[in-house]
């Protein structure tokens, strides 16, 4: 029986690897994610903490660390604000990478299915042909028995 080569395996192949690539891109991309949103997160828990530390202050040195604090504060919530964006972007980034992958994956699903129904239609055709020379391998012998 002969062996069963489908066409567009080389595409399947192809498909798989940059799927596993783009899934790849995906993870870190979520791990940069993660890590921005914990960083910025630390910093507003920080900033809080500075607050909440010049509330229960002394009033007699609260003035001055207030004065440093709003000094400062300005660019704690500029470096806030570019996370924020950095995040939104990141987000951004990773909906279209998700979207990139569903597609590739549907793409390839479908070539599966239809190297699964080439291989059936394969496999249906080699099982006609030997039964077409089973038939004639009878059909010979039964003549030979005839004659004889």
């Amino acid at each position: 029986m002969k062996r069963f080569a489908w066409r567009l395996n080389r595409l399947l192949e192809i498909k798989t690897k940059q799927e596993q690539k783009e899934r790849a891109e995906l993870f870190k991309l979520t791990e940069t994610l993660a890590e921005r949103r914990s960083e910025m997160m630390l910093r507003k828990k920080m900033l809080k903490d500075v607050i909440d530390g010049l509330a229960e202050a002394d009033p007699k040195q609260r003035l001055g660390q207030q004065e440093f604090f709003l000094r400062h504060a300005g660019t704690s919530d500029e470096q806030i604000r570019k996370l924020k964006d950095r995040i939104s972007q990141l987000e951004s980034q990773q909906k279209e990478k998700i979207a990139q992958v569903l597609a590739i994956r549907r793409f390839k699903e479908g070539l599966e299915k239809l190297r699964i129904e080439a291989k059936r239609q394969f496999i249906a055709e080699q099982e006609k042909l030997e039964q077409n020379e089973l038939d004639e391998a009878a059909i010979v012998s039964f003549v030979r028995k005839a004659q004889s």
